[in-house]
């Protein structure tokens, strides 16, 4: 199933029910009095929030949802049943704007639900109109319509750290062997085309898409991955030690997390020097010299070696601990 972090939808809370005309009927008297009730309440729309990044995709195919109509009034005074309220389920992080109103709302626990629709008031049947200069009134009002709009859902990824670096820097192979994430992995560029979640002891790990010069501005897979690295708590920034040119690599990311934003370049950040295994250590040594200039948080790690994944592991849940507090 598509990964889908952004929609369009139309939502409608449900209309009233009609109040309606009726009558009493006692034996011998065929219009005893006003009976008519009032129509029920239009349905309310909420948004609920669920632990499902993949939940958007249900709707990839449906653009407009509502809640149910109100009950039309009944006969003896009756009233009409209110309408059924409509919860559309998004995942934690999602954004909602508002398209009429411009009213955002943001979603951050699970759990959450937010009404941003009423439901029409449900209409008076003719028992409500009866007064002493009006003992057998004809009047009724019809339900009132619900509230509808145009809805726009972004999603930003709630996670502890994400990933990220160049297209093959070993994003989703480090996602997999520190979580036990199944993070598509392959020798060719963008073989990460959606965010993957993993998690590392409570820990949620992101594997974000490749980025290349100019994802900013949004060349590549574009800008629209960055956003959600924006709610980490820290960055790892992967450099992969096949390049011949690891300190370009790591500041053309740099460069892009900076363009795209203050509050992210800012974030804690720990370079994972990747593929160690592919040189020698003093290749090795050279690289963790050079970008110590830039960043004195350094680690490094081969997929291929089981104590340097335990290593890092250990090691990056101290930081994301400390990072909590």
């Amino acid at each position: 199933m598509a990964f889908i972090d952004e929609l369009k939808v139309h939502l409608k809370a449900g209309s009233g029910g009609n109040g309606v005309v009726r009558w009493l009927h006692e034996k011998g008297i065929d219009h005893a009095g006003p009976a008519g009730g009032n129509g029920g309440k239009g349905g309310d729309v909420y948004l609920k929030t669920l632990r499902d990044v993949s939940v958007l995709s249900k709707y990839k195919n449906i653009k407009e949802f509502s809640a149910k109509r109100g009950n039309d009034g009944m006969k003896k005074s009756m009233h009409g049943k209110d309408g059924e309220d409509f919860y559309f389920e998004l995942p934690i992080g999602s954004v909602i704007t508002n398209l009429v109103t411009r009213e955002k709302f943001e979603l951050f626990k699970e759990g959450e639900e937010i009404k941003v629709l009423n439901g029409g008031r449900g209409g008076l049947g003719n028992e409500y109109f009866k007064s002493s200069v009006n003992i057998a009134p004809e009047q009724f009002s019809e339900g009132k319509r619900g509230e509808e709009a145009d809805f726009f859902i972004e999603l930003q990824l709630m996670a502890d750290a994400g990933f990220v670096g160049l297209p093959n820097a070993g994003k989703s192979s480090l996602l997999n062997a520190l979580t036990n994430s199944k993070s598509k992995v392959a020798s060719y560029q963008f073989t990460t085309l959606e965010p993957h979640l993993g998690d590392m002891y409570g820990f949620i790990l992101a594997d974000i898409p490749g980025l290349i010069e100019g994802a900013s501005e949004g060349k590549g897979l574009g800008d629209k991955f960055l956003r959600h690295i924006k709610r980490t708590k820290m960055i790892l920034h992967c450099v992969s030690l096949e390049s011949k040119k690891p300190l370009t690599d790591y500041n053309v990311i740099r460069k892009e997390l900076e363009n795209y934003s203050r509050e992210l370049a800012e974030k804690k950040e720990i370079v994972i020097l990747t593929k160690t295994d592919e040189v020698d250590e003093k290749r090795v040594k050279e690289v963790k010299k050079i970008i110590s200039k830039k960043n004195k948080d350094i680690l490094e790690v081969s997929i291929l070696d089981d104590t340097s994944i335990k290593k890092l592991k250990d090691t990056l849940i101290k930081k994301l601990r400390e990072e909590s507090k």
